[in-house]
């Protein structure tokens, strides 16, 4: 089947904020619906059908089953547009854009828009399973006396309320508790997470300060910029930090190297040449491929270290080595996992037994990687963040005027998708 090129015309996003402030009153769909608004109004979309609209969330209320097509009821777009949901863990709005793009490359459409919200301020609360069932009876019982016993039925750990956690259900172990493992494993020092967290919030206070993310980044609820960042942070005040999750004295994981519970929303928008030729929007970068991978972290590999599967697999199926190109982007949902992923490149033994491979991936310029801040600093709303990333890769490369981006993100389940941009 013939395919064609597919373009990033632009994207844009919220200002991302630490969870339960300054968002704690706004739904889930609310905020996917500003983020979508606020592209729609960029791109001047207003009153177009377009192709698809792939939009995801990770901790989603079940009156969200719909969350796609419901925000697009909300904006301006033509009502006649499609939308689905999906979810793939931190990766989410990343495969959003793979989907939207395959869809474009094969001629289904001529564009479409991917994106991703999640925001811990509106968590699905939930009923114990126990519960949920004897109302249930209670509901579908035909008589007075069958409901009274399904009243009566009921005991006060029913009453117990559950809340939605990030906990691997297998391992009843939190992200952070796993990545604790792999950077013991990978001898991993407090230091250098807390070198690699300081950077990131230096790099994105200074993207902000030389305007990169004015045309990114939309106002709302009158805050104009991510308040994660700590523009006033440095080694010391990060040293001083306690081990969030591992609480021996071994551990080195802290609030400061670790990405925020956050929330945020964020989408991007796809073409094709003909389609960006009649609308009138810019082909910032072509989104060349992607890629998903797993890990069988149930029974030991690091929960966090698919991505380095993901992006061998791209780097083969290109013919192209991990030092070809320009900028990096390595989501950091913890310093430490950057680390480990950096480092298993650079191991041969890794590279042969777990990669496959005859050579060792090797070393990159970390001066190339997350150049305009990454995760720790600018905030983690888990669907959201690849939205983000694809739009902040595509105008770095559109301002550079040449060159090739990798995106590698790391997800719960033992996940990694990874994407390469190219500039036009």
């Amino acid at each position: 089947m013939k395919t064609r090129p597919v373009y990033i015309a632009g994207g844009m996003r919220t200002p991302f904020v630490k969870s339960l402030t300054d968002y704690a009153d706004i739904t889930t769909q609310e905020l996917m619906t500003v983020a979508l608004q606020a592209l729609v109004s960029k791109m001047r979309l207003d009153g177009k059908i377009l192709g698809d609209v792939a939009l995801g969330a990770i901790i989603n209320s079940p009156a969200n089953w719909n969350l796609s097509r419901e925000c697009i009821l909300g904006t301006t777009l033509h009502a006649n547009t499609p939308g689905y949901t999906l979810q793939r863990a931190c990766g989410t709005s990343l495969e959003a854009v793979s989907q939207i793009a395959l869809k474009i490359a094969n001629m289904q459409m001529d564009h479409g828009i991917a994106g991703g919200v999640d925001t811990n301020s509106d968590l699905p609360i939930m009923l114990q399973r126990t519960m949920a069932q004897k109302i249930l009876k209670m509901k579908t019982s035909k008589n007075f006396l069958r409901k009274t016993l399904a009243i009566g039925s009921m005991s006060p750990s029913d009453f117990k309320l559950e809340f939605p956690s990030v906990v691997e259900p297998r391992t009843h172990l939190s992200m952070g508790e796993h990545c604790e493992k792999m950077v013991k494993e990978w001898k991993i020092s407090r230091v250098d997470q807390d070198e690699l967290a300081l950077k990131s919030h230096q790099k994105s206070d200074a993207a902000y300060a030389n305007g990169f993310y004015d045309d990114l980044v939309f106002e709302f609820h009158g805050i104009k910029r991510d308040k994660t960042i700590r523009s006033d942070t440095s080694m010391e005040k990060l040293s001083q930090l306690t081990p969030a999750f591992d609480h021996s004295n071994k551990g080195t994981l802290t609030a400061g190297n670790s990405s925020p519970l956050t929330d945020g929303a964020a989408a991007v928008f796809l073409v094709s040449e003909e389609a960006a030729n009649e609308l009138n929007v810019p082909m910032l970068a072509r989104f060349v491929d992607a890629e998903v991978a797993a890990v069988d972290f149930v029974h030991g590999e690091g929960l966090l270290m698919a991505p380095t599967i993901a992006v061998t697999r791209l780097l083969q199926r290109h013919h192209l080595s991990l030092q070809d190109f320009d900028f990096y982007e390595i989501h950091e949902a913890f310093a430490g996992q950057v680390l480990c992923t950096l480092k298993a490149w650079e191991s041969d033994d890794y590279c042969r037994r777990v990669l496959r491979r005859t050579t060792v991936l090797g070393s990159i310029d970390q001066r190339k990687m997350n150049i305009k801040g990454g995760s720790v600093a600018l905030g983690h709303p888990f669907a959201a963040t690849g939205a983000r990333i694809v739009a902040n890769l595509a105008k770095i490369l559109q301002q550079d005027g040449k060159g090739r981006g990798l995106i590698s993100i790391c997800t719960a389940g033992g996940m990694g998708v990874a994407a390469i941009l190219e500039a036009v």
